[in-house]
């Protein structure tokens, strides 16, 4: 199956006509149609219904999005391990949360980067359903993330346990308030917050990264619970407050890996990881692989 067919389609799902597609691949339409044609063909199956509001996916086309971007991600994979840059001898990609990129993950990157220098890294935003297909595709190496499934042939360790805070804008404010902004930090923080708070009712406002969030709180108030980690320079600045007695929920970062690598650096780049997360867990931070 020709990759250029499934980034076709891709981009045609994403803008939502042929037109747009071509456009956005510097082509002309009847190139974006000749494609999908093909695609059609080689599937024998239909994946969009044409019409006059655009391009919309039939239940076969909807099928096909998980398998088109596993085809492109794994193309692009490729290239980055086949083509490394002159000097480097191998390859890692890592995806995490991006509220383990808030600190902890960029810390790691700077730790490989000293200790194997010549190990290339792709580093990617992820979600834990996302996270978990990549890694059980094998075009994930490691996957950094909260709420992980066991799986065989991935390992799966605990690195760290985050605080989630309650903070705002206000420093009137003594819970969470009609502005509040829930996060999505899994299920176990939805129970926890339901057992302390239920009577709060659905939030008006939700995201589903914490980033997000804090954007919200920063721009228009509000309160919401975040990681202590992630909020520690806003509140030391004054720019966001702790809400004091407010209950402070856990939550559990983990990274999964493939049990089939031995490739040293590989093993080098988990015990960064392990090494990171046991300073995190003493509340320490670290600045070099040598320490």
């Amino acid at each position: 199956m020709d990759i250029e067919q499934a980034q076709t389609f891709l981009h045609v799902v994403a803008i939502g006509n042929f037109l747009g597609a071509a456009k956005k691949l510097h082509v002309t339409q009847s190139t974006v149609s000749a494609r999908i044609q093909n695609l059609e063909r080689q599937l024998g199956a239909r994946l969009f219904n044409r019409g006059k509001q655009g391009a919309s996916l039939t239940a076969a086309g909807q099928r096909f999005v998980r398998h088109a971007q596993t085809l492109v991600r794994t193309a692009d994979m490729a290239k980055q391990d086949v083509g490394l840059p002159e000097g480097y001898s191998g390859g890692l990609t890592v995806s995490g949360r991006i509220a383990l990129w808030e600190g902890f993950l960029p810390r790691w990157v700077s730790w490989m980067r000293q200790a194997a220098p010549t190990i290339s890294l792709r580093l990617e935003i992820g979600f834990e359903p996302d996270i978990m297909q990549g890694l059980i595709q094998n075009t994930l190496d490691i996957g950094l993330m909260y709420t992980p499934q066991a799986r065989p042939g991935l390992g799966l360790e605990r690195l760290f346990d985050e605080t989630l805070v309650l903070v705002s804008r206000s420093t009137a404010c003594d819970g969470p308030d009609p502005d509040y902004v829930h996060v999505d930090w899994g299920t176990e923080f939805l129970h926890q917050f339901s057992a302390h708070f239920p009577d709060h009712p659905p939030a008006a406002l939700s995201a589903n990264i914490g980033w997000l969030g804090i954007q919200q709180l920063l721009t228009s108030g509000g309160s919401g619970y975040f990681p202590q980690r992630m909020v520690r320079a806003l509140l030391e600045q004054k720019r966001l407050y702790q809400v004091p007695d407010a209950p402070q929920f856990g939550l559990t970062a983990y990274m999964v890996y493939s049990l089939s690598r031995n490739d040293a650096f590989f093993e080098q780049a988990l015990q960064g990881l392990r090494l990171l997360g046991r300073e995190e867990r003493r509340g320490e931070v670290i600045d070099s692989a040598t320490k």
